[in-house]
């Protein structure tokens, strides 16, 4: 897009600027930019900094004051704080409302803390308007902004074919949670993060260090026998904005999987719900929590037995595990909180984990497990039968109950 680069520049510009200029000074100098801009300038301004057509306009019109009279009203800025106050104080359940419109189609890099939506703001502003939070499509704009959402453009990705029940599948996840949330039992998102070599080597992204002085990593990315490898496997509990990550240095299994959500119950969440019955596991439907995986049913009820929690278990859609809620609340700000560093033995990575914070206030607890996981074991049919596996009546195979034994639940 030829704008992009112009918009982009206007827009820093007026990043660095607009902290030392008041109201008048902010839309004569947008003014200024959309006049040598000529045609079409406006509407560049306008989008590079936020601020309304009417408001550039009235600008331009007191450029073309005289001298005089542009000194004399230089004086009457408008006292801090006046005007309308912002729809966030005057509609405090604004932004509640138009995540609730958000969060069953929601889309998310895993790589990126970004997230962003097919659904327009004018039809967001219709929706709020219809639930009683009128509001238009440029305030949408501005909130989505504030809360991490991005405007972008169709990507080509290779995801396979779409499972026609992949978004009816995304609704009943997001009201599952939202019911398991309203009665205050927890709620949370699993995964393993991608295995990481343990040394000095090249870490991706940039830190600032001194000018010419970059850190020194080996030239080959050859695994370090000794040191081996990480295995991250993050829990993120939903309700409280908090992740639990067991750092294994053996193999991704079924039984580290489960051991992790064990270890994350013992050290975070038992404390957070202290009366709870039950527990939301959403997962990938591949991998170590694969949905056809034998083993790890049975180890959800070894888990379901320990913890004495019936476990109810969502798994996404093939092809669509970059959605699920740990990837862009927990992973990806993982990801830039070790950009740059090598991560030269387990206890820094441990480290790094764990200090990772957000500006929303995500708390990260790590560990080590240092136990070995078998990779050759096989669950019989008699095994399986013996499980109290009960299978929703939506898509039985994505979704499924395991109560521990000796205790009856209702879906």
């Amino acid at each position: 897009m030829q704008d992009a680069p112009i918009i982009a520049r206007i827009r820093h510009k007026y990043q660095l600027l607009a902290p030392e200029m008041d109201e008048r000074m902010r839309r004569q100098w947008a003014a200024t930019e959309a006049r040598d801009l000529g045609w079409g300038g406006i509407s560049l301004v306008a989008r590079a900094t936020g601020l309304s057509r009417p408001t550039i306009t009235a600008g331009l019109r007191e450029l073309d004051q005289p001298s005089p009279q542009r000194a004399a009203e230089a004086a009457r800025v408008r006292r801090p704080g006046g005007g309308r106050p912002p729809l966030k104080e005057t509609d405090p359940e604004l932004l509640t409302a138009l995540e609730s419109l958000l969060e069953p189609g929601i889309r998310g890099d895993p790589e990126s803390p970004l997230r962003w939506t097919c659904k327009s703001t004018r039809r967001l502003a219709e929706e709020l308007t219809q639930q009683h939070h009128p509001v238009g499509p440029r305030t949408v704009a501005a909130l989505l902004r504030e809360v991490g959402y991005s405007l972008q453009a169709n990507r080509k990705t290779r995801e396979g074919t779409s499972h026609p029940d992949r978004n009816a599948q995304f609704v009943y996840i997001n009201n599952s949670v939202k019911r398991f949330l309203r009665r205050g039992q927890p709620a949370i998102s699993v995964d393993t993060k991608k295995k990481e070599l343990v040394g000095d080597f090249k870490g991706a992204g940039r830190e600032w260090r001194p000018k010419g002085k970059p850190e020194e990593v080996r030239s080959h990315d050859f695994p370090d026998k000794t040191l081996g490898k990480a295995i991250p496997y993050g829990v993120y509990d939903m309700a409280n904005n908090q992740g639990w990550v067991n750092v294994g240095i053996d193999h991704d299994t079924a039984h580290f999987a489960t051991n992790s959500i064990r270890r994350w119950w013992s050290e975070m969440g038992q404390q957070r719900f202290p009366k709870a019955t039950q527990l939301l596991i959403t997962a990938d439907g591949g991998g170590s929590n694969s949905s056809r995986c034998r083993l790890w049913k049975v180890s959800l009820q070894a888990l379901a037995d320990d913890l004495g929690l019936a476990l109810f278990v969502c798994h996404f859609p093939p092809g669509t595990s970059k959605w699920n809620k740990i990837e862009h609340r927990l992973f990806s700000f993982i990801t830039q909180n070790w950009r740059g560093k090598p991560l030269v033995n387990h206890q820094t990575i441990i480290n790094l984990i764990a200090s990772t914070t957000t500006r929303s206030g995500l708390i990260v607890k790590a560990a080590l497990d240092t136990n070995t996981y078998d990779t050759k074991i096989k669950v019989t049919d008699q095994q399986l039968a013996s499980l109290r596996l009960q299978q929703h009546k939506f898509h039985g195979d994505w979704n499924y109950t395991i109560s521990p034994r000796g205790y009856t639940t209702k879906l």
